[in-house]
């Protein structure tokens, strides 16, 4: 698939210019903690396409993991990471992340967050994959909107520090192999040429690709796609968890019915009413989350039904509504009392795991180009995500790349220069309804790249996302929902890439076809990098992890 380097013809002779020592391009948790990071001498740019409130942070319910009790040990939440990350993960990464966690929770409540507490002391709930109960929480079930109407607040009031919203970042500015800055797209719907000393992606997630997804509609893999077109280098694409649970209304929007409904004891029933996760595993709903959306797929495939039920009518229904008092508003506008009635769920695509590669500091393969968040690869996830590790990964890793892009920003020349740099217009495509294109997508992806999948179903994704390529990526849009048409193709051509040439099962990808896992092949991380003069992909790279890293599954 040729893919061109600039969505969009430009000329910097003749735009809108802007200069930053830092662009931050992304409004969530790793991007807000990323421009607090930055020494408050040098101006910060933070760019988010909707509202800052308009996250995967926002949305967040569970919590953040952390080692707050003193009954707890980094140790106990390090192995719990690596088992749920099916031999994949980073050790280091996950021992460095983990051991900042009680540190940045203390940061979050310094700076006016308040979480729900016990008896005087954080309450702490537990998540499939945990060991034991460590996930701080607030407001119930409304964790990331809590945090970031403190770390929001924060942002606002650091002068050095502006932000841009409703402004669509549509490609990386690049010259002489060094990241200069982004070119974005504002109200007034012409283009910004912003040059930055150092730029740092924060843009989030891709579940949009899919139908099924708890993610907000802006989750369109910008931030994946604008790197793979500036040629910088990807890895693990093939993984993307599915949360098992979300709630599934015909004709409705997808509502995230969080894990801490099962680890205060929901049961997961099928079409039958019978309770079937321990046939799956001894863990039963507490496994990981991988394992609850095979087992939740093979039960629908079994019962011929589109669903099963989460039923939390055996717990103590006050308890219930006051732990989980957004999902029981949300549950009741479809007539379903959380604590009587069975609700109907099914999974969803949740958080992107793979992504653009980062070192220890956030650092990617583009010089002038630092990444943190769910838009990374940082080795801290593996194949599966444990539970409430994300916004622990967002907290310590936005710091990490803010702080190291502050340094390299100041240690760089005072002077700030806009290169000359053009992309010329060419004759466009047919126009063409980008609305139903994008539906065929996600059918697609939903069909033969989600929880289940084989090599003749990922084949043929791969080829017909390549044909609607061949035509959508020519196309030189001057609107956001083309420009997101374009990200959503591109990512998803990068997923199916990577999930047809990993032949194995592991993690949250799983092929029907090589149903086990290949340590002695497979236990690597792929990589993908464009050649920017042809706009053509690169073989991919095969990373092989140390045998030092591998975990058995602990007893509980």
């Amino acid at each position: 698939m040729i893919t061109p380097r600039y969505l969009l013809p430009f000329d910097s002779r003749r735009a809108t210019h802007r200069f930053t020592d830092v662009l931050i391009i992304g409004g969530g948790l790793a991007g807000l903690r990323a421009a607090n990071a930055v020494e408050p001498n040098l101006s910060v740019l933070v760019v988010t396409k909707d509202k800052l409130r308009e996250s995967n942070s926002n949305y967040a319910q569970g919590g953040i993991a952390g080692v707050v009790d003193p009954d707890d040990c980094f140790e106990d939440h390090v192995r719990d990471t690596l088992v749920a990350g099916a031999n994949l993960c980073d050790r280091d990464v996950v021992q460095r992340v983990v051991q900042e966690g009680p540190h940045r929770i203390e940061e979050l409540i310094r700076w006016g967050t308040q979480f729900d507490k016990k008896e005087g002391e954080l309450a702490l709930g537990r998540e499939g994959g945990h060991s034991r109960e460590r996930i701080v929480h607030a407001m119930g079930d409304a964790t990331g909107r809590e945090i970031m109407r403190a770390v929001i607040e924060r942002s606002r009031e650091a002068p050095n520090i502006d932000i841009w919203e409703n402004a669509f970042t549509v490609d990386l500015l690049t010259s002489e192999g060094q990241c200069r800055g982004a070119i974005i797209v504002g109200k007034n719907e012409k283009p910004t040429m912003v040059w930055a000393k150092e730029t740092i992606l924060c843009t989030g997630g891709a579940g949009q690709i899919f139908r099924e997804s708890t993610n907000p509609p802006v989750a369109t893999g910008d931030g994946t796609s604008l790197a793979y077109r500036a040629g910088v280098q990807l890895r693990d694409m093939e993984f993307i968890q599915f949360h098992p649970t979300v709630l599934y209304i015909a004709g409705s929007s997808r509502s995230l019915i969080t894990e801490a409904v099962r680890g205060e004891g929901a049961h997961l029933l099928d079409s039958h009413g019978e309770r079937f996760m321990l046939r799956y595993d001894d863990r039963g709903e507490l496994a990981p989350r991988d394992i609850v959306s095979q087992s939740i797929v093979s039960q629908m495939n079994e019962t011929a039904h589109p669903c099963v039920y989460l039923d939390l009518s055996h717990l103590d229904a006050q308890r219930v509504r006051e732990r989980f008092p957004g999902i029981a508003e949300t549950c009741s506008k479809f007539g379903l009392d959380i604590t009587a009635d069975r609700i109907p769920v099914r999974p969803g695509a949740h958080y992107m795991i793979g992504g653009v590669t980062v070192d220890s500091q956030g650092r990617t393969s583009l010089p002038g180009l630092w990444a943190a968040g769910e838009a990374t690869s940082s080795g801290l996830h593996g194949a599966n995500r444990l539970a409430s590790n994300s916004l622990l990964e967002g907290l310590v890793y936005g710091a990490h790349a803010g702080e190291a892009a502050s340094r390299s920003a100041a240690e760089g020349p005072h002077k700030m220069l806009a290169y000359r740099i053009q992309h010329a217009s060419h004759q466009q495509t047919e126009s063409f309804d980008i609305a139903d294109v994008r539906v065929s997508l996600k059918s697609l992806m939903g069909r033969l790249v989600g929880v289940q999948r084989d090599g003749e179903g990922l084949a043929a994704a791969n080829e017909q996302i390549r044909t609607l390529a061949a035509y959508v990526m020519r196309h030189q849009f001057e609107n956001v929902e083309g420009w997101e048409m374009q990200n959503l193709l591109l990512t998803a051509y990068a997923m199916t890439n990577a999930a047809l040439a990993r032949t194995e099962s592991r993690g949250v990808h799983f092929r029907s076809d090589f149903p086990e896992a290949d340590n002695e092949n497979w236990r690597c991380h792929q990589t993908q990098q464009i050649d920017v003069d042809g706009g053509f992909p690169q073989r991919g790279e095969l990373i092989t992890l140390p045998t030092s890293d591998h975990v058995g599954t602990p007893k509980t």
